[in-house]
C-alpha cells in the first residue's frame, strides 16, 4: 500500500485562478451541495485534505489548458501515439457529428462521443437498435457535458462523435486498468469488473497487493504488460501533479483507454476511508513539489 506524509499545504502555492472567475459562488455553492450529497460532509476547498476534495478544488482552480486536449477523445489519440506508439491506439473507424442511416462497420463496435464520459453504446448484432443508439447520440451532440458538475475542461472540447471495434473477448468488456500517478510516479491501480453487468472494482498497490476492495471476488492476476503499464503512465503522467491513465490487456499487449482529471468527480467515496486522505496526501506532495521545478511546456 502506498505510503506518503500529509505534508502542510500552502494555499498560495495553489495558484488560485478560478476557471469560473474567481468571484464564482455559483460554482463553490453547486461543488459543496453536490459533495455533501456524496459524502456527507462539506469539502475543504481552502486547503484540501483529500482526493476526493483536491478533485473538487481542481474543477475551480485549474486551468491548465492541456487539459482539454488529453480529455478529446479523438485529439488524444495523436498525443498518446506521439509520446508511446501507435500501436497503443485503438483506432477510429469514424468520426463526425451525425451517425448514417445504417452502421457500415464491422460489428461488434463501439459508438461514443469525443466530449463526454461515459457516453457509448455497443453494437454486437443485427439485432441491435440502432435507431435508438443514434436518438441518443443526436442527445449527447445537443447537450453540454460536464457543466452541472463544474468540470469545465469539457467546454473546451468539440463536440463529436466517433467510432471503434470492440476490442472485448466473446462480447465481454476487457478489464479496465485505471493508474492514479502523481507527481509522474504511479502510486495505485484501479481494476474495475463487469463494467455492463455487475460493475465493481479492486484496488492494487504496483506491486500487485489488493488493498482496498468493495467485492470479495478473488485477485485477478496482474497483467502480462503491467511493467510496461506502469512506464506508459509515468511517461503521460510526467508533468502533471496528478492524473488517472487507463489502460486495457489485449491478447497480452496494452492499449490506452483515456487520461482522466477529475475522477468520478470525486464523488466516489473510498473504502476505507483513510484512503482517500492517503491520496489526497500523495496530491498535496506532488503538488507543491511542482510549485518548486519549471512549468512544462503545453503541446
Amino acid at each position: 500500500m502506498p505510503r506518503a506524509a500529509g505534508p502542510e499545504l500552502n494555499p498560495a502555492a495553489l495558484a488560485p485562478t478560478s476557471a469560473h472567475g474567481t468571484s464564482d459562488r455559483l460554482a463553490r455553492l453547486r461543488i459543496a451541495i453536490t459533495y455533501l450529497w456524496r459524502h456527507h460532509r462539506l469539502p475543504d476547498l481552502g486547503e484540501p485534505r483529500r482526493f476526493t476534495e483536491f478533485v473538487q478544488h481542481r474543477k475551480l482552480f485549474d486551468c491548465d489548458p492541456r487539459l482539454p486536449a488529453f480529455s478529446d477523445k479523438v485529439a488524444a489519440k495523436a498525443l498518446i501515439a506521439d509520446r508511446l506508439g501507435q500501436d497503443w491506439i485503438t483506432p477510429t473507424l469514424w468520426q463526425g457529428t451525425l451517425l448514417p442511416d445504417r452502421p457500415p462497420w464491422p460489428r461488434p463496435f463501439v459508438v461514443k462521443s469525443r466530449h463526454g464520459c461515459n457516453q457509448r453504446a455497443f453494437v454486437r448484432s443485427p439485432d441491435d437498435d440502432w435507431p435508438a443508439i443514434r436518438r441518443i447520440s443526436r442527445t449527447w451532440m445537443h447537450r453540454p457535458y460536464g457543466g452541472w458538475l463544474d468540470e469545465w475542461l469539457y467546454r473546451d472540447i468539440p463536440r463529436g462523435l466517433l467510432v471503434e471495434p470492440f476490442i472485448g473477448s466473446h462480447g465481454r468488456l476487457p478489464l479496465d486498468y485505471k493508474f492514479y500517478v502523481f507527481g509522474g510516479e504511479v502510486a495505485c491501480i484501479q481494476v474495475h469488473l463487469d463494467r455492463e453487468t455487475r460493475h465493481r472494482w479492486m484496488l492494487f498497490d504496483r506491486d500487485w497487493n489488493r488493498f482496498s476492495s468493495r467485492t470479495r471476488d478473488p485477485d485477478p492476476p496482474a497483467p502480462a504488460s503491467l511493467a510496461t503499464m506502469i512506464a506508459a503512465a509515468e511517461t503521460l503522467g510526467h508533468g502533471f501533479d496528478f492524473v488517472r491513465v487507463d489502460f486495457y490487456e489485449i491478447d497480452g499487449k496494452p492499449r490506452f483507454g483515456e487520461m482522466t482529471f477529475y475522477p468520478g468527480s470525486g464523488l466516489d467515496p473510498f473504502d476505507p476511508p483513510e484512503i482517500d486522505l492517503m491520496l489526497g496526501a500523495l496530491w498535496a506532495k506532488a503538488r507543491l513539489d511542482s510549485c518548486s521545478r519549471t512549468p512544462p511546456r503545453y503541446p
